[in-house]
């Protein structure tokens, strides 16, 4: 059994009884500095170091007793790629603790730079990081699987749309981008409040889908007209790169 009591700030005392119970107290007056007030006193009631070491000592005993199980806990961090490189040499220490969490990472990056350093590398996760995970392919998704996936959408946002405002709005998610075509849905739910209607159709997609551009067509319509843009750099934008944003 494991028990944690906090009374108020103050000095920690770890009491190892023969129960098997672990206690921390935090004994201390009440009317100490709290708060914002804290930050300046430096008391902050903050387990020190030790302390950790301590418990971390007695839990790994109770387990080799088989007392206690460790579950341990998931740690999912999204845009992993936005961390820099010291964050990455922390998960790394941290990943060999006998007590550290399932890690999960997720990130829509390919190749680019490891933020803090000028190497490059897949992910943009330090290749050292990269060998510790069991990396999960990811395929596109089908015709059939944005359609229900918008089916599923228009469900919970209360659009009631028809199947052929649905299969046309799938073919514009199949071309453009499953985000965009879910964008969509909203818009089109008030241009049919705006003309009466109760149920969202084909002109309403094509009224939504012709008022707000995709990515690839405001690309194609950017490089059209960036001469009549102010500060245009017309001259350092070439073939290969304006094939790419338009991809």
């Amino acid at each position: 059994m494991v028990e944690v009591l906090f009374a108020g700030t103050g000095t920690v005392e770890v009491l190892f009884a023969e129960t098997g119970m672990v206690e921390v107290l935090f004994a201390g007056t009440v009317e100490r500095t709290q708060g914002f007030l804290a930050l300046f006193t430096g008391d902050t009631g903050e387990i020190r170091a030790e302390v950790r070491e301590q418990i971390d000592t007695k839990v790994a005993e109770w387990k080799e007793e088989g007392k206690a199980e460790i579950v341990p806990g998931v740690l999912f961090i999204d845009e992993i790629h936005m961390l820099d490189i010291e964050c990455f040499s922390f998960l790394n220490r941290a990943l060999e603790n006998e007590m550290s969490p399932i890690l999960i990472v997720a990130t829509n990056r390919g190749f680019t730079t490891i933020r803090g350093t000028n190497n490059k590398s897949a992910h943009g996760i330090p290749v050292d990081l990269l060998d510790r995970l069991l990396i999960i392919k990811t395929d596109p998704y089908t015709e059939d699987e944005i359609h229900k996936i918008l089916d599923i959408r228009c469900q919970e946002e209360d659009v009631d749309m028809s199947e052929g405002a649905k299969h046309l709005l799938t073919k514009i998610g199949v071309e453009t981008s499953l985000r965009y075509a879910i964008n969509l849905i909203t818009a089109a739910a008030l241009a049919c409040q705006k003309r009466k209607g109760k149920t969202v159709e084909l002109e309403d997609i094509n009224r939504v889908y012709n008022l707000f551009l995709d990515v690839k067509r405001s690309t194609q319509y950017l490089m059209e007209y960036q001469s009549q843009y102010m500060f245009s750099e017309t001259g350092e934008v070439d073939e290969d790169d304006a094939n790419a944003m338009v991809l």
